[in-house]
């Protein structure tokens, strides 16, 4: 029988020319397959969806050049068409997964900043009364010394000794917080509040 008269056969509906076509490329489009893809079960997918394909539109399908040539090329461009898609998942992903972890490390920075704020206004508060009030002074309201001094009426000198105190119970709280890595941003926040 030519492949005129088997095409022919197959679009008038014979099951039996559908199935001499699939017993005769089946395997050999999935080696094909295989070995742009390099998965042999995708392998497999692929060659089926393509006759598949072939056999729901063998009314319509102008085969120019031979079936076997026409069926590869239809294998190849399926192949190609899934890699393609592949590779944009797999840069969707990477670009998902890149922003994800960045969004991450941002969300991470922003708890540990608030933690960190937490923390230090939870030292402030367990200062006693009068050295508190000095510090808050001194490092909230920007006072000088002389004018915290004026305006509770008490020497300079104790304000700054009031401040040095409480100074020093911050720098034991604080380095002991969250370890080594948080001390860097403890540090920092030190030297803005002027530790």
């Amino acid at each position: 029988m030519t492949e005129k008269e088997l095409l022919t056969r197959l679009s008038r509906g014979d099951e039996s020319a559908f199935e001499q076509i699939f017993v005769a490329y089946y395997q050999p489009l999935v080696v094909f397959a295989n070995k742009l893809v390099f998965d042999i079960d995708m392998a497999r997918d692929l060659v089926q969806g393509v006759i598949v394909h072939f056999y729901e539109k063998r009314e319509e399908i102008q085969i120019h050049t031979s079936l076997k040539a026409h069926l590869y090329q239809s294998v190849r461009n399926k192949c190609l068409n899934h890699l393609k898609r592949e590779q944009t998942l797999r840069t969707h992903h990477s670009v998902l997964f890149q922003e994800s972890k960045e969004a991450e490390g941002a969300f991470h920075d922003i708890m540990e900043e608030t933690e960190l704020e937490n923390k230090i206004f939870q030292v402030i508060n367990t200062l006693p009364g009068q050295c508190r009030k000095i510090f808050e002074m001194s490092r909230f309201q920007g006072k000088t010394n002389q004018e915290i001094a004026d305006e509770l009426s008490i020497s300079k000198r104790t304000v700054e000794t009031q401040i040095s105190n409480a100074l020093k119970k911050m720098r034991q709280k604080l380095s002991q917080y969250m370890g080594i890595l948080v001390s860097v941003a403890i540090g920092i926040f030190i030297v803005l509040l002027g530790i």
